[in-house]
């Protein structure tokens, strides 16, 4: 029974639900991907309909789910959310921003007496695409590196990171190695799943040039985001973390994840699966044509992705570090809401796999018929 889970279970597993949602979203990101892809891959009107069209169908997918997993952090953790959108809203603002320009290029690009232009459009998508999941990349790899803010014993934020007399407000995770690796990964990595996916979802017997550019752009952006991949999991395992000790005093351990790693078995064993199945989705497109690569490469972008959220705030890590001050940093403890609205919230939550149930019908129902040349060429474009 909920009501009979502890305080710590209740905070512990709403930061798993968290992280669930997160993960998810970087499997939702192959729309995203897709859309840095467009000018890469389709060279025809007709392809780039085919692209536009394929992608329209699922854009609203990871939007809902990043406004989940903000809603989420703010009512499991309060605290989180109000140091961080209080202190490094420059970061977030500029996120949010990269989407709400990809619902209005979704709605206006084909739209009559467009006076932008298509071309405009395209490129606010190739921006969120981008950028904007690149500072994604950079935000989350602040939970590894560590943010410039204190708190008082009032929890009022202060943050203190200024460039040339400029408060960059978060801007400045984009200048650490490590988060930049991260965030570059994340982009790269959602160009190979929006190439998956668009093999699967278009019938591209009519189009076989676009069928081998995307074949072809999945392994070449494989083989750009391994290195960063690469790079950011070594540093994971080697770098010192965040330790929280029975008291609630953090300090720096050395290979604090690695131990983590070690003392929670299933995360070493969903990471190592996760990065098999990303693997086998583009080897199996990339050599044997394969057009299902995108359920692999998805699940396995979503075991990863689980990991790297979960490793910084269980066994006593702190998620939220403070480079100032230490004893600032946060932790699910520290962070979370009260334990009668966690079980109020776990309550709600009960209802969650009927909603993933008919998003799943949903989405075959949507993807039951490959879409064709037929198909753009007589609804409206987007």
């Amino acid at each position: 029974m909920i009501s009979n889970l502890d305080y710590a279970t209740l905070q512990q597993l709403w930061w798993m639900i968290v992280s669930i949602v997160g993960a998810l979203f970087l499997f939702l990101t192959f729309v995203q991907g897709g859309q840095t892809l467009l000018w890469q891959v389709a060279k025809t009107d007709l392809e780039k309909s085919l692209v536009i069209t394929s992608l329209g169908r699922k854009w609203e997918m990871p939007f809902t789910t990043l406004v989940l997993f903000g809603g989420a952090l703010f009512a499991a953790f309060p605290k989180f959310y109000a140091t961080s959108f209080g202190g490094a809203y420059w970061v977030w603002m500029l996120i949010l921003f990269s989407f709400i320009v990809q619902a209005v290029s979704y709605e206006y690009r084909k739209k009559p007496g467009n006076l932008l232009g298509s071309t405009v459009y395209e490129v606010f998508l190739f921006i969120n695409g981008s950028i904007g999941i690149l500072l994604i990349g950079a935000a989350v790899g602040t939970f590894y590196t560590g943010s410039n803010f204190t708190l008082d014993l009032y929890n009022r934020v202060t943050w203190d990171y200024t460039l040339l007399g400029i408060n960059l407000r978060g801007l400045e995770a984009a200048f650490s190695l490590f988060n930049l690796s991260l965030g570059i990964f994340l982009v790269f990595n959602a160009r190979v799943l929006g190439a998956l996916y668009l093999l699967n979802s278009i019938d591209l017997s009519a189009t076989p040039n676009l069928e081998s550019r995307l074949r072809n752009g999945t392994g070449h952006n494989f083989l750009i985001a391994l290195p960063f991949l690469l790079y950011v999991l070594v540093s994971i395992l080697f770098r010192s973390g965040f330790d929280v000790d029975s008291a609630g005093t953090v300090s720096l351990v050395a290979s604090k994840y690695l131990s983590t790693l070690v003392a929670m078995p299933y995360l070493l064993i969903l990471l190592l699966a996760g990065i098999v199945l990303v693997l086998y989705g583009v080897v199996s497109t990339f050599f044997k044509k394969s057009n299902k690569g995108i359920w692999f490469s998805g699940l396995g972008t979503v075991f990863v992705g689980l990991v790297v959220l979960c490793l910084p705030a269980f066994n006593n890590t702190a998620f939220y570090p403070s480079k100032l001050d230490l004893q600032s940093s946060l932790t699910i403890h520290n962070a979370s809401s009260s334990l009668f609205t966690l079980t109020t919230m776990t309550y709600v939550a009960l209802g969650i796999p009927f909603v993933l149930a008919y998003v799943a019908y949903v989405w075959k129902l949507m993807d039951a018929k490959k879409l064709t040349d037929v198909e753009v060429t007589h609804e409206e474009s987007y």
